[in-house]
C-alpha cells in the first residue's frame, strides 16, 4: 500500500456481513447455523459482540425492501423473506456494543434525505460516532410495487436521484457547527444563531429546507459506503465516498477496479486515499486443503435447485428457471438495468469457464458473486494478506456460510495469523468508525446566504 493514511494504519480493514439467516443461501441449514436471527436479537447480538471482541472494524446489515419475486412454493425455501428493518436493529446495537463500527444499507429510490440525515445522525450521536450509511440505489424492480409504483426507476435515473440525494444528506448533516449549541441557562441562550447553517437545497429531485434538526455528530459525517461497480456507481464512489464495497473474484480484477476507482476519485478533486476499498470474501477454513473442500462441497449441496436458479434469474434479470440445468447459460440473454455490474461479473464467468446452469448457480447464489477461499487457516491468511499488500484492495467484508461458528472460527484460526504478520490490529486505537478506519473528520461546508 502506498497511500498516507494505509500507511498511518498499516493494516487491512475488517467486516462482517451480519445476515438474519446466514450470507450463503443455504447457510441457514447448516446444524450449526442460526436461523432465526430476524426473530431473536440475542443471537444477533451474539454474533456482532463477538466481532467487537475480534476487534472488527464493523459489522453490515444489507436489507432489501421486498420479499424475493417467486412463486410461493419456492419462496418457502428462501430464508431472506423476513429480517429485522436495519436502522431498528441499528439503534439496539448501537447502546449493546461499544467499539465497533456499524453499517446499515438504506435506499435513495425509496426514501427522502431529511429522513435518512436524521435518522443516521441521531444513531451517530447515539453510538458515539460508530455508525456508517450503505447507500444504494434500488436494484430490485419488485420493491416499486411497495411503494406506490407501477414501475421501477430506470438506472440512469435512480443514480442521477442518488447523487443529488447524497448531496442533500450531506447538506443536512453540517446544519450546525459542532459548537452552535452553548445551552447557557443563565443568558437563556439554547445555541448560537450564527452556528445554525440552512441547507435550502432545490434541485431536480429535491427541494429541502433544513436545517436538520439533530446536532453534527461525533463523525461529522456518519461513514458513507457505496457498493455499485457500474460506471455510474464508480463515479458516485469517487465523488463522495469513505468506502467501496465490492465483488471481485481475481486478483486481476482487483487490481483493475482499484486502479479505476482510484483514478476517478482524483479526478472528482479527492485524495487517492479518500475511499477505502472492501472486497467481499467467503472463507471455507478446513484442517487441511482436503477438509475444506468437503466443507464447501457439503454447504454447496445444501442449494436446492428451485432456489439456485431462482436466485440465478433474479440476479441475471432473465428467467433461467425451465431451462435444462446441465445446459449452457444461453448467449443471447437481453439487457437491462439491474444488477449491471454483478449481472455481467455472472456473465462473464459463466463464458469464461464454460459452466452449466447448475455449476454457475453452485458458483453465484451461495456467494452471491463474492470470491470464495476454500483452504486452511494459513491458506486462507496467506491469500488474504497476498490481495491488501499487492494493494488491490484495502480490506474484506467476511461473509461466512453460516453463524454464528463459520465466523468463530475465523475469529480464533485466521485473525491470530494476520495479527502475526502485521496486517490486522491487535486492538482498537480510536474511538470512531473513521479512527479504525484512518479516515479524516469532514470539515464543515458553511453555507453562503445571500
Amino acid at each position: 500500500m502506498t497511500t498516507e493514511n494505509q500507511q498511518h494504519q498499516g493494516q487491512m480493514a475488517l467486516g462482517l456481513l451480519l445476515s438474519p439467516a446466514s450470507s450463503h443461501i443455504a447457510g441457514w441449514r447448516h446444524p450449526e447455523a442460526m436461523s432465526n436471527a430476524g426473530e431473536s436479537f440475542d443471537e444477533v447480538l451474539a454474533v456482532a459482540k463477538s466481532a467487537e471482541e475480534a476487534h472488527l472494524d464493523f459489522v453490515f446489515l444489507a436489507d432489501e425492501l421486498c420479499a424475493p419475486d417467486a412463486d410461493p412454493k419456492i419462496l418457502s425455501r428462501d430464508p431472506v423473506i423476513y429480517r429485522f428493518e436495519p436502522l431498528t436493529l441499528l439503534a439496539a446495537l448501537a447502546v449493546t456494543t461499544k467499539r465497533i463500527g456499524l453499517v446499515a444499507t438504506q435506499t435513495t429510490t425509496y426514501n427522502e434525505p431529511y429522513h435518512i440525515a436524521r435518522k443516521f445522525a441521531s444513531l451517530d450521536n447515539l453510538s458515539n460516532g460508530r455508525v456508517g450509511w450503505n447507500l444504494v440505489t434500488s436494484y430490485v424492480p419488485a420493491e416499486a410495487k411497495n411503494f406506490s409504483e407501477s414501475s421501477h426507476m430506470g438506472s440512469v435515473d435512480r443514480y442521477e436521484r442518488a447523487e443529488e440525494f447524497q448531496e442533500v444528506v450531506s447538506g443536512l448533516w453540517d446544519s450546525w457547527d459542532d459548537d452552535a449549541f452553548l445551552l447557557d441557562k443563565a443568558s437563556g441562550r439554547y445555541f448560537d444563531p450564527s452556528k445554525m447553517n440552512t441547507l435550502n437545497h432545490e434541485g431536480k429531485h429535491f427541494s429541502v429546507r433544513g436545517p436538520l434538526n439533530v446536532r453534527r455528530t461525533p463523525q461529522g459525517h456518519p461513514v458513507q459506503v457505496q457498493a455499485g461497480s457500474s460506471e455510474a456507481g464508480l463515479n458516485l464512489a469517487a465523488k463522495c465516498t469513505d468506502i467501496a464495497f465490492t465483488a471481485q473474484p481475481t486478483l486481476a480484477g482487483a487490481l483493475a477496479f482499484s486502479k479505476t476507482l482510484r483514478a476517478k476519485t482524483v479526478a472528482a478533486g479527492r485524495a487517492e486515499d479518500s475511499v477505502r476499498i472492501i472486497a467481499g470474501v467467503q472463507p471455507i477454513i478446513g484442517d487441511s486443503p482436503e477438509h475444506a473442500q468437503e466443507l464447501y462441497e457439503e454447504m454447496q449441496e445444501l442449494i436446492h435447485p428451485e432456489v439456485g436458479l431462482t436466485r440465478l434469474s433474479q440476479l441475471l434479470d432473465y428467467d433461467v428457471t425451465g431451462l435444462p440445468l446441465d445446459g449452457p447459460l444461453p448467449d443471447d440473454i437481453p439487457d437491462t438495468d439491474n444488477y449491471k455490474s454483478r449481472r455481467q461479473l455472472i456473465i462473464d464467468t459463466a463464458r469464461s469457464e464454460n459452466l452449466t446452469l447448475r455449476e454457475l448457480y453452485l458458483r453465484v447464489v451461495g456467494s452471491y458473486g463474492h470470491r470464495i477461499v476454500v483452504g486452511t487457516a494459513e491458506t486462507v491468511a496467506d491469500e488474504l494478506t497476498e490481495w491488501f499488500l499487492a494493494g488491490a484492495v484495502d480490506g474484506y467484508i467476511l461473509s461466512p456460510t453460516h453463524l454464528p461458528a463459520g465466523f468463530e472460527v475465523f475469529k480464533d484460526k485466521v485473525i491470530p495469523l494476520l495479527q502475526d504478520r502485521g496486517v490486522f490490529r491487535t486492538e482498537y486505537t480510536g474511538a470512531t468508525f473513521r479512527e479504525h478506519l484512518g479516515l479524516n473528520r469532514p470539515d464543515l461546508v458553511k453555507i453562503e446566504t445571500v
